[in-house]
């Protein structure tokens, strides 16, 4: 009867992720992640999981769904160098005025991060050697193949899932 199997956990956490900062009057925040990563640790939950620091995704995992002018676009351009991207923010959703994508510092590592913690959990998932994965960052899944959308830059559920589909 009432034997509790144990679940193990894997849990995706990159400490930078706090520091990514879409602007002061959009709805994403990701610092919320780094405090919602202050509570696994004060609660000590992290006890109970393995905890990873995600890797970065290379372009050849990011173009599993996305195009390669895309991918190339994001890891190119900067608020430092978007006056030389202006025809490419345009046609790829990213930093438009009004938008809900914003260009911001750190762009291309954030979905980078995001998107290997979710594809490393999908793999950990599949291969049996965890059976819940966490990554917090990750669930980004407005992303179309060559646009941004919704916050979202790299859709990172989709990676996943064509990560599963290998098995």
């Amino acid at each position: 009867g009432n034997d509790v199997i144990p679940r193990r956990v894997c849990y995706f956490m990159d400490t930078d992720v706090g520091g990514y900062y879409y602007g002061q009057h959009h709805p994403m925040k990701p610092h919320r992640l780094a405090m919602t990563h202050n509570l696994v640790l004060a609660y000590g939950l992290y006890r109970q999981m393995e905890v990873y620091r995600p890797r970065k995704a290379s372009d050849e995992e990011m173009r599993w769904f996305h195009s390669a002018d895309y991918i190339d676009f994001l890891r190119r351009v900067s608020p430092d160098n978007a006056n030389q991207f202006a025809k490419e923010l345009q046609r790829f959703n990213v930093g438009r005025t009004g938008g809900d994508c914003p260009l911001f510092d750190g762009l291309y590592d954030f979905c980078q991060s995001y998107s290997a913690g979710s594809i490393d959990g999908a793999r950990k998932l599949m291969t049996g050697t965890a059976d819940i994965a966490v990554n917090w960052s990750g669930g980004l899944h407005h992303a179309k193949k060559s646009e941004a959308s919704g916050f979202c830059y790299v859709n990172d559920i989709v990676l996943a899932i064509l990560e599963m589909l290998k098995f």
